[in-house]
């Protein structure tokens, strides 16, 4: 799988070098087109971390997945570009709290002399890199974001912000550089434990120019700026009318017949 391939995934037909430009160009562009989605989980089917499934599952498939595949496969990417990349370890807050180490994976990138702090595998989140440096505030739509140092350690604290609402932590991300095998412990947990929220829900996310449009369940819920739309599916004929015109998720109709059993049990 070519990385011209990708690049045609992704609908970018900008310069490829390696420029902070470029990094803004893809992070964005992959957002709105590769969504956030836990599909397989729901499925039961094993989430491998190889590059080479993941080429076929996002890009010749045209999948999305969660943060270790599609920020995993994005640092692939940026590296055969010519990028500096490193993983990152960060800790998300949940409704139980910080979760453990490798919890989520996010990417320092190092370009134009700045390290940069990469995510498209986050789901609802920054759209284009920020500076992987505390007490910078970014303002990015209706959002400011930020990084602040964790209390009692090395980590920085991820958190956005709008007016009239106070700031929200999303996580704790630690700076030092981390090897792939390293997450699989917790790609495990997320992938079977039913603490993880990834197998408790059916989700599927991406980023539209204004806003985001996500299937939680039965309920597609879209926002542009502050608004919000909300409304519940109707049968498994309309979610894979939905999934495949919405999220470009294209599955069987025997898949299809299981998500929708799952998420609408007797419906």
């Amino acid at each position: 799988m070519s990385i011209d391939a990708y690049l045609e995934r992704l609908g970018h037909r900008g310069p490829v070098e390696p420029t902070a430009a470029t990094l803004r160009a893809l992070h964005a562009a992959h957002q709105q087109v590769v969504p956030f989605e836990n599909l397989d989980v729901a499925l039961g089917r094993p989430v491998s971390l190889a590059t080479a499934d993941l080429l076929d599952k996002v890009v010749a498939r045209r999948r999305g997945g969660f943060c270790y595949e599609l920020n995993g496969l994005f640092a692939w990417l940026l590296g055969e570009l010519g990028f500096t990349v490193d993983l990152l370890s960060a800790r998300v807050r949940g409704e139980r709290g910080l979760g453990p180490a490798f919890d989520h994976m996010a990417l320092a990138v190092t370009v134009e002399g700045r390290v940069l702090l990469a995510d498209v595998g986050f789901g609802d989140s920054f759209r284009e890199p920020l500076p992987l440096a505390p007490g910078i505030a970014v303002a990015q739509g209706t959002w400011r974001y930020s990084l602040s140092p964790a209390p009692g350690g090395d980590e920085l604290v991820l958190a956005r912000e709008r007016d009239g609402q106070p700031a929200e932590a999303q996580y704790h991300v630690s700076a030092a550089p981390r090897r792939l095998d390293e997450y699989l412990g917790m790609c495990d947990f997320h992938q079977q434990s039913p603490l993880s929220p990834f197998t408790q829900r059916v989700i599927c996310s991406r980023a539209t120019a204004d806003g985001r449009v996500t299937l939680a369940g039965r309920r597609l819920i879209e926002t542009a700026g502050t608004q919000k739309q909300e409304g519940l599916l109707a049968d498994a004929e309309e979610l894979g009318r939905v999934l495949a015109g919405r999220f470009g998720v294209t599955l069987a109709t025997p898949d299809i017949a299981r998500l929708w059993e799952r998420i609408a049990p007797g419906a």
